[in-house]
């Protein structure tokens, strides 16, 4: 599977600066266009590294999770990658390869690759090739449950996660699912949605999840709230709670989309 990397540099001083990029109240799309050299980031601890941050917790936007696109040179990383005890992850490799040490074990990631990080782990993360190397890294603050007992991290890769057809689609759309949906010990799922070419998911999906979105490969219609939304490979997406959401898959490929969403909890009552 080929998933989409962000190449960075800068469009042409002929490029038309009309764009699909938007932000609304329930809903934005960051087109892959934006993710240039003008909006990289860096972080403390990590070397040879820069990152595009495509959700993070701010009033009218993403409430639950952040999420970062990053990009680490040769010889790049990090021994002290994450600053938040509290804080849960997920690794998901789209290019190139990571060497991931957890709990002392060296895991190698190529693209595919997905670790969970439970909150609290110890980890470290290293490129050792001579390419650059790519991968999401969504976080979240871990919602504890009374009775309930922690998580464990693991590590796996997309071939190894088969799909799990989604009912009356015949195949044509289905979920890959990282982590059991009965398991209460998790807090929230990222996992990989497909549809096939004329595919769609057929209502407007109205539920209390947030969702983030980015489109791994392919292209589809997406229909956000009130609006139909065109979107392809190395775009990004935010829903809000209760945002409808619905598409139609466009080929002539599959498409694809890293999906995160909030699981598992009561809703919180006071701030």
């Amino acid at each position: 599977m080929t998933y989409h990397v962000p190449r960075g540099g800068l469009p042409p001083q002929t490029a038309l600066t009309t764009d699909r990029a938007v932000f609304t109240g329930s809903y934005a799309v960051l087109p892959a266009r934006t993710m240039s050299d003008i909006t990289a980031s860096l972080l403390p601890h990590w070397k040879g590294t820069r990152l595009w941050v495509l959700a993070r917790p701010l009033s009218g936007f993403a409430e639950t999770f952040a999420q970062y696109l990053m990009e680490v040179a040769p010889g790049g990383g990090s021994d002290a990658p994450e600053p938040d005890a509290g804080a849960e992850g997920v690794l998901f490799v789209v290019g190139g390869q990571v060497e991931l040490t957890l709990g002392g074990t060296v895991h190698t990631l190529t693209s595919g690759g997905y670790a969970y990080l439970a909150a609290g782990t110890t980890w470290s993360l290293h490129n050792r090739t001579g390419e650059k190397a790519s991968f999401h890294w969504i976080r979240k603050a871990y919602q504890r449950a009374d009775g309930v007992g922690l998580p464990d991290s693991f590590v796996t890769h997309a071939r190894d996660v088969a799909g799990v057809t989604m009912t009356d689609t015949g195949g044509a759309w289905s979920t890959q699912r990282f982590v059991d949906p009965s398991d209460l010990r998790h807090d929230m799922h990222v996992n990989i949605v497909t549809l096939q070419p004329g595919a769609s998911i057929p209502f407007p999906e109205t539920h209390v999840m947030e969702h983030g979105l980015f489109v791994l490969q392919g292209k589809a219609l997406y229909l956000l709230n009130t609006d139909w939304v065109e979107v392809e490979a190395g775009d990004f997406m935010w829903l809000r709670a209760f945002c409808p959401q619905a598409c139609y898959a466009g080929g002539p490929g599959p498409f694809s989309y890293l999906l995160y969403k909030d699981v598992n909890r009561h809703v919180r009552l006071t701030l």
